[in-house]
């Protein structure tokens, strides 16, 4: 696999104590005629979405240490138990995020600092766009700017032959400093999980890179307690080894610290390359070991009865999430950086086999 798309996230401060707990490559999106309206495929294959859903596993991991009924299994678990029954990181846990090429979209196409050659001669179309919220480009590589007002995708619209837009790797690492690592799901269990650092191979100086992440931020407004503006530790390792000319590759390689071995997925499909089974990525699958988690720890979902959740409800009832999230999305739209463009909404209706 090309390592230049490598992602890894690792555990502690003094890296040479350091565990990985997360790895991944890939560069492409699915192709939109292969949405699944069952939360059966991996929408965004880059490395750093799915080296990000790989620790998904591994926080899921972690909190079902606390199904067993042995207290020195909880004392393996990263997290401890806070307030009434949720969990919270040991303070000692600090995640750190590599990436061999800056995030596409703008820390990566703006960047004076990127060790690469065909940038130069488009640098003054960009100035236009800078800091700019970008989308990727269906089964393809690079990004473009979005509309003022973001395109409202729709499931038939996508199905029937429209681009499925997909928001740039910059973008959402930004939204990670905010809403957390973990996500909406997770956020009924746990406190914001948060990036300590990021470091990324290709840079010889993250000056950019920062600017970028830290503008997005300056309109937000005040926060919940639970949540803050996250700006990790930047730093670049000025390695050109990794630019590796080519075509870039159509599979997309997951791991997770416990996992025996590689899945490798085909990044057009979002399935398993071999089996054109669901990747232990995708929505279905981690929605499942969120209900198992929902069940047993007695966590209660705000507004929930005894029905079945749909996938969206359980993730709209994580409500200080839904709450910070909106927020910022406004303060995008404000600063006039853009519109963050939503999946069309079926993806997220439906719920588990029974």
């Amino acid at each position: 696999m090309a390592s230049h798309s490598q992602r890894g996230h690792a555990l502690g401060l003094d890296l040479r104590h350091a565990q990985v707990v997360a790895l991944s490559t890939g560069t492409k999106c699915i192709n939109g005629e292969y949405l699944s309206d069952q939360g059966q495929v991996v929408n965004d294959c880059h490395a750093e979405v799915t080296a990000r859903r790989a620790l998904l596993r591994f926080l899921y991991s972690q909190l079902e240490l606390f199904l067993s009924k042995r207290p020195e299994d909880w004392e393996e678990s990263i997290f401890v138990r806070h307030k009434e029954c949720g969990y919270r990181l040991r303070d000692n846990v600090h995640f750190h995020m590599y990436i061999s090429t800056s995030p596409c979209g703008d820390g990566r196409l703006n960047s004076p600092y990127e060790i690469t050659t065909d940038l130069h001669s488009s640098r003054h179309l960009m100035r236009k766009h800078r800091s700019h919220l970008r989308t990727k480009i269906e089964s393809g590589e690079g990004t473009v700017p979005v509309r003022c007002r973001g395109p409202v995708q729709t499931w038939d619209g996508v199905l029937q032959g429209e681009q499925l837009i997909t928001m740039s790797c910059t973008d959402k690492i930004t939204r990670w400093n905010i809403l957390g690592l973990q996500g909406a799901l997770l956020s009924h269990f746990v406190e914001p999980v948060y990036l300590h650092s990021v470091t990324v191979g290709s840079l010889r100086h993250t000056g950019h890179l920062g600017r970028v992440l830290n503008q997005r931020l300056e309109r937000l407004g005040p926060l919940p307690a639970t949540h803050r503006r996250n700006q990790p530790l930047l730093s670049g390792l000025s390695s050109a080894e990794y630019q590796q000319p080519g075509k870039a590759s159509c599979v997309s390689v997951n791991w997770t610290l416990g996992d025996a071995q590689l899945e490798v997925v085909n990044t057009s499909t979002g399935r398993r390359r071999e089996s054109g089974t669901p990747s232990r990525l995708c929505k279905h699958t981690l929605f499942t070991r969120w209900n198992r988690l929902y069940r047993k720890l007695g966590i209660q979902v705000s507004g929930s009865t005894d029905h079945q959740l749909m996938y969206c409800e359980a993730k709209m009832a994580a409500r200080p999430y839904q709450t910070v999230k909106q927020q910022w999305f406004r303060s995008l739209q404000e600063t006039g950086l853009g519109t963050w463009v939503k999946k069309p909404p079926e993806q997220e209706q439906f719920l588990l086999s029974v």
